[in-house]
């Protein structure tokens, strides 16, 4: 560890990889949101220049195909598998679950990146506000079918580690609205608080689940940067994002607001937050260019109390109880 270099705001995935290459080594992935152009295909290319697999998803088949091939062009040897995953239906993330658990090869690391559009107000197949179904409950869900098969990679020297990248966009959540994650309101819906409350709900999920495992598991949540990715091209998002000062009246970025990253440097936070040992000791803390940043999380996003309440409502709204 002593040899390790450090991290900074300008450190791409893949010099990030490079490095942890040791710990990467033998170590089997899953990164949900996977699409070229977007900080999980970046994470997804640097990690499996190192890990024996790499499993890329996402809902459509075509896209799949696109960063699985993109990446085997620039490394011929990488191991990927695709997987159909939907994290807007409980049906369907069971279905994806159920064909992970059957992989003959163990898994050690959850990446949850992917998340829905900050758009109009939309629901999920299950009757949930689209952003909080898609990166909460949906995330949740997987997390809890998969458990098991993460639990058992665990050995005196290793412990799986699941990984949520949430945002900046947490300190401005002034609490998550407990009673309408199960009855999301039209008429009170804001696209931009709807994206503070999900991101909030990543940080309150990686504390609240490292303590309920006891250690078994370590999670981690992290702001990767801000980044022009494919998520923030989307007709729906651009009005949104403009109104917060992230996008000019051009839709490009605004530099004038604040510095932005490249998409491979947005990667590299989440590729430290799943492989940097130097961070085992701190079991649900908040990343921010590749270092804990526990001080940068709002205190609605790191109350216990809210971590708790949290897990309890989303164990109502799945209809099981996660337990280890």
């Amino acid at each position: 560890m002593a040899s390790l270099p450090t991290f900074s705001f300008s450190s791409t995935a893949e010099e990030v990889a490079n490095a942890l290459s040791k710990e990467i080594a033998g170590k089997n992935v899953l990164i949900t949101g996977t699409s070229l152009n977007g900080i999980g295909f970046e994470t997804a290319r640097a990690i499996a220049i190192h890990a024996p697999l790499v499993i890329i998803t996402g809902y459509n088949e075509e896209r799949l195909k696109l960063s699985e091939e993109a990446i085997k062009k620039d490394f011929p040897s990488a191991n990927i598998r695709r997987l159909i995953l939907d994290l807007s239906s409980f049906a369907a993330i069971r279905k994806a679950a159920a064909e992970v658990n059957a992989y003959p090869e163990p898994l050690h690391v959850l990446i949850h990146n992917a998340a829905a559009a900050i758009g109009d107000f939309k629901l999920t197949a299950d009757g949930l506000e689209s952003q909080m179904g898609t990166a909460h409950v949906g995330p949740f869900l997987l997390t809890k079918l998969l458990a098991p098969k993460l639990l058992s990679t665990s050995t005196a020297r290793y412990t799986p580690r699941v990984v949520f990248v949430a945002s900046i966009a947490q300190f401005y959540s002034p609490g998550i609205k407990f009673d309408q994650i199960a009855h999301p309101d039209a008429a009170t819906y804001s696209g931009v608080s709807a994206y503070f409350d999900a991101k909030s709900a990543n940080v309150l999920t990686a504390i609240e689940l490292s303590k309920r495992s006891k250690g078994a598991i370590k999670a981690y949540s992290l702001h990767p940067g801000v980044m022009h990715t494919n998520m923030s091209q989307k007709k729906e998002s651009i009005p949104n994002l403009q109104a917060m000062g992230l996008l000019g009246p051009d839709g490009k970025p605004n530099t004038a607001t604040m510095q932005w990253k490249s998409l491979a440097q947005g990667g590299a936070t989440t590729v430290t937050a799943a492989f940097d040992p130097r961070i085992s000791d701190h079991p649900g803390s908040y990343l921010q260019d590749s270092v804990i940043a526990n001080e940068a999380v709002a205190a609605p996003s790191s109350d216990p109390a809210n971590a708790e309440k949290l897990w309890d409502v989303t164990e109502e709204i799945i209809g099981e109880n996660f337990t280890f």
